[in-house]
């Protein structure tokens, strides 16, 4: 676990150095989970939303984009129920002062009981062979045992928070001995409701200002546009509306870097359904968006789906795409049934009809929703931190890379003249304006050929071409393709072919 700790804390410090991601108002001692996206990461973040636009609206004849305002009218807030109940369960250690999220806790216990339980299976392993997990885990007195524990513990959670009894949720923390991380005490205060919304006032003068709030998500934006989207669009069910942008809340514990942010970037999308298709669609959609997700290329192992235990007041089902963080399993995107929760919410608060008819049927009714909703941010994190690799060099030295899946890394190309004369650089400025209308690229002149190599790995440049002396005399280059390091003498004219590749985002998605 140190080690993981360890890499964490390296991707932190490597994000920052290399221009991906600075604390917001640094030179201020900086705010509080609050970010600013580098000239490195400004790319990689623009490149992850294109990718989930690319696929998600303009794969999809049936699925349009909007992009709905930040701010919304206060009613907004109250049909969509987080007016009244947008809440975290905090409690405080009264030792360390110290505030946590009550739900949290109580998760990472479940998750420590858990990792026991895989810990015997992997001992299991080592010592069966053939060796039947399926079994082992029915049978083994130790995991069932253990599995007894996370069922109860799950359980009684959830019949608390259903029934939003907070001292139940503190009993759980006292009944499972779960102790302050920082001091270490189970001195802890009452379990309390905070809600999450900010909110701000609108008007030209303070005594005439009425209060609205910044979005804690994009979703309602689509919501109260269904009809002008779906009219206007001549949309026929089923059909999807697609957004991207800021959301906010007021985390009061905000941690793990930009995992959990105040302000933070959601990529949603809304499907509208003929109601009794809807666990149809749900079950399509969780399929499609793993498919998303694989295509990054990294391990399968990392990605894993997670059930909710208690639904959403919208949901009749949900789960998550859990991605392994380096801090363990968390949630990356939520697949969510919402019902007809939300439209009819807005009918009864705003008082106009959100109905669709449906010519087939000859009737009029209120669609269902299959919601997918992914972090921006998040989706950047697991990205960076997959990346990150330290990785020790035949020759005895050492490189820091990141492994960025191409098409998607913030520089493709570096066009690297090997000296700064002999009309070297003019050359690499012909290949770079050749290229530059179809990829990101860089052309740099300072310091040797070696240290440019490796700081275009540490930005995840996938492709460096050295222009040389020999490029004067055949119009031939060197190509050094990131993850290898191995290079190849091309001409010219291949480059495009080259990069295109593996760095072109059209191949991933034709694949999808």
């Amino acid at each position: 676990m140190a080690n993981q700790d360890d890499i964490f804390k390296n991707t932190i410090s490597h994000s920052k150095e290399y221009g991906f991601i600075f604390q917001s108002s640094e030179i201020y001692d900086g705010l509080s989970a609050v970010y600013d996206y580098g000239q490195a990461g400004v790319e990689l973040k623009k490149n992850i939303r294109d990718f989930w636009w690319k696929s998600m609206v303009q794969m999809h004849q049936n699925i349009v984009g909007i992009d709905a305002a930040i701010f919304m009218h206060p009613t907004t807030w109250k049909a969509s129920g987080h007016a009244d109940a947008f809440n975290d369960p905090l409690i405080d250690n009264k030792d360390s002062k110290k505030r946590y999220r009550a739900d949290v806790l109580i998760e990472e216990h479940v998750a420590k009981i858990e990792a026991k339980i895989n810990k015997e299976v992997a001992k299991a392993k080592e010592r069966f062979n053939p060796f039947d997990e399926t079994m082992f885990r029915s049978t083994n007195a130790r995991v069932l045992e253990n599995q007894k524990k996370i069922d109860e513990i799950n359980t009684r959670f959830k019949n608390a928070m259903e029934k939003n009894n907070l001292a139940e949720v503190k009993q759980i923390i006292v009944d499972c001995e779960i102790a302050c991380p920082i001091s270490g005490s189970r001195n802890w205060t009452d379990v309390r409701q905070f809600n999450l919304m900010f909110s701000t006032s609108m008007g030209s003068v303070s005594e005439d200002a009425s209060v609205i709030y910044l979005r804690p998500e994009t979703a309602q934006g689509i919501f109260v546009n269904f009809l002008n989207v779906q009219k206007t669009g001549r949309m026929k069910i089923p059909f999807g509306i697609a957004q991207t942008g800021k959301a906010f809340r007021n985390e009061i514990v905000a941690r793990q870097f930009i995992f959990r942010m105040r302000e933070f970037e959601q990529m949603e999308m809304q499907f509208f359904v003929r109601p009794g298709t809807e666990m149809e669609w749900y079950n399509s959609w969780k399929q499609t968006r793993m498919n998303w997700h694989k295509a990054m290329g990294f391990s399968e192992s990392k990605y894993r789906f997670h059930d909710h235990i208690k639904l959403a007041h919208y949901a009749n089902a949900a789960c998550d795409i859990e991605f392994e963080f380096p801090f363990g399993f968390k949630e990356l995107e939520g697949i969510h049934s919402r019902t007809d929760f939300d439209l009819k919410q807005h009918e009864q608060f705003s008082g106009k009809k959100l109905q669709y008819f449906d010519s087939e049927l000859n009737q009029s009714y209120v669609p269902y929703v299959v919601e997918t909703s992914i972090g921006l941010d998040r989706m950047f994190l697991a990205i960076l931190a997959s990346s990150y690799k330290n990785e020790k060099l035949e020759d005895g030295t050492e490189r820091v890379v990141l492994n960025i899946p191409p098409f998607l890394a913030p520089v493709k190309v570096a066009v690297l003249p090997l000296v700064n004369k002999d009309g070297l650089p003019e050359k690499a400025n012909e290949i770079f304006s050749q290229l530059k209308f179809d990829y990101v690229c860089q052309m740099e002149e300072k310091d040797s050929i070696g240290k440019r190599y490796r700081r275009h790995d540490a930005i995840g440049t996938p492709y460096c071409i050295t222009v040389d002396h020999q490029t004067i005399q055949d119009n031939t280059v060197t190509i050094r393709e990131r993850d290898t390091m191995k290079q190849e003498r091309i001409v010219i004219n291949q480059l495009a072919t080259i990069v295109s590749e593996k760095a072109s985002m059209n191949n991933v998605l034709k694949k999808l």
